[in-house]
C-alpha cells in the first residue's frame, strides 16, 4: 500500500472555532489502512491523552559497537514533561541527562559533566499556520513541545518525521504486531532521501510500528543492506497514566556549573 503522491498535512490539522483540537481521525478501521490515512492519524497521537508515561529502549550499532540507552518520559498537557536518559550499561547510578520544561522554561542537565542550563522555550516561528500556505510549508505545533531531535520528540509528535523523512521515500503497510502489549501497524520505507549522509543509501530501510489506537510510534528500526543499525523500542505505554506532583520537579544538584 504506496502513497500515490508525498503525504504533506503535517501542519493541516483543522481547528474549531472554539475549544481544543481534536484529532481528525479518531479512530482506525478495522482494516489496514493507506499510508497517507495512517500518516494523517499518526499526526494527532499526542492529542488522545491528557498525561504519559513511556519508557524507551534505544540501540546503536556503531564502529564502537553496541551502544543501549534508556529514555523515561513524563508528560502532561499542556506544556510539563520530564525526559531523563541514562546509559544501559552503566544503570540507574551512572550517567544520565535531565530534560524538564514547564511550558515557559527548559532546563538541562547533563551528570557526567555537572553542566546545567535554564533557557526560554523555544519561540515558535510566525507565518508558518497560514491556510494560504502549501502544505510543505506549514508546520506542526505540538500542545506540549519536547526535545527537538530526540527520540520521544520522534515517537509522540510524528508528524515532521511522516512529512519530511518517511514522506521521501516508498512507503507501504506491511502488517501488524504487537508492542509493549500494544496493537501496532507495520509500516516500511525504503530510501527515504531525507536522512543523515550516511545512510544515504538505496539499501537504507526504516520499519516502524505504530500504535493502534493512539497513533504514537512504538518501535523503530533503521537498517542498511539488510543489517539493523538502530533499534528504538517502548518498553512501556501508559497513556493517561497518574502523575504524582512530584513527577516534574527538578533541582539541579550542588556545584553544577551553568552554561547559560
Amino acid at each position: 500500500m504506496s502513497a500515490n503522491r508525498a503525504w504533506d498535512r503535517a501542519g493541516s490539522l483543522p481547528v474549531p472555532a472554539t475549544g481544543s483540537a481534536r484529532p481528525e481521525v479518531a479512530a482506525l478501521r478495522d482494516e489496514l489502512p493507506s499510508v497517507a490515512d495512517l500518516f494523517t492519524f499518526m499526526r494527532d497521537a499526542e492529542l488522545r491523552f491528557v498525561t504519559l508515561r513511556m519508557r524507551i529502549e534505544e540501540r546503536n550499532w556503531t564502529a564502537r559497537g553496541e551502544e543501549v540507552a534508556s529514555v523515561e518520559v513524563a508528560l502532561r498537557h499542556p506544556g510539563e514533561v520530564k525526559v531523563r536518559t541514562s546509559s544501559g550499561d552503566e544503570g540507574a547510578t551512572g550517567a544520565y541527562d535531565i530534560w524538564v520544561s514547564d511550558g515557559t522554561t527548559v532546563r538541562n542537565y547533563v551528570s557526567s559533566r555537572k553542566v546545567g542550563t535554564r533557557r526560554p522555550v523555544r519561540p515558535v516561528v510566525r507565518g508558518t499556520d497560514g491556510k494560504d500556505l502549501p502544505g510543505s510549508a506549514r508546520v506542526y505545533l505540538a500542545v506540549t513541545p519536547l526535545q527537538a531531535e530526540s527520540v520521544p520528540e520522534l515517537f509522540i509528535h510524528p508528524a515532521g518525521f511522516c512529512q519530511n523523512v518517511l514522506g521521501t521515500g516508498s512507503c507501504r503497510v506491511t502488517g501488524t504486531t504487537t508492542v509493549a502489549g500494544r496493537a501496532a501497524i507495520v509500516l516500511e520505507c525504503d530510501r527515504p532521501r531525507s536522512v543523515e549522509v550516511m545512510a544515504d543509501r538505496p539499501d537504507f530501510r526504516i520499519r516502524i510500528a505504530v500504535d493502534r489506537r493512539d497513533g504514537v510510534i512504538l518501535r523503530l528500526e533503521e537498517s542498511i543492506g539488510g543489517q539493523v543499525t538502530r533499534e528504538a523500542t517502548v518498553i512501556s505505554y501508559e497513556p493517561d497514566a497518574v502523575l504524582p506532583p512530584s513527577a516534574f520537579e527538578f533541582a539541579f544538584p550542588e556545584g553544577t556549573t551553568f552554561v547559560y
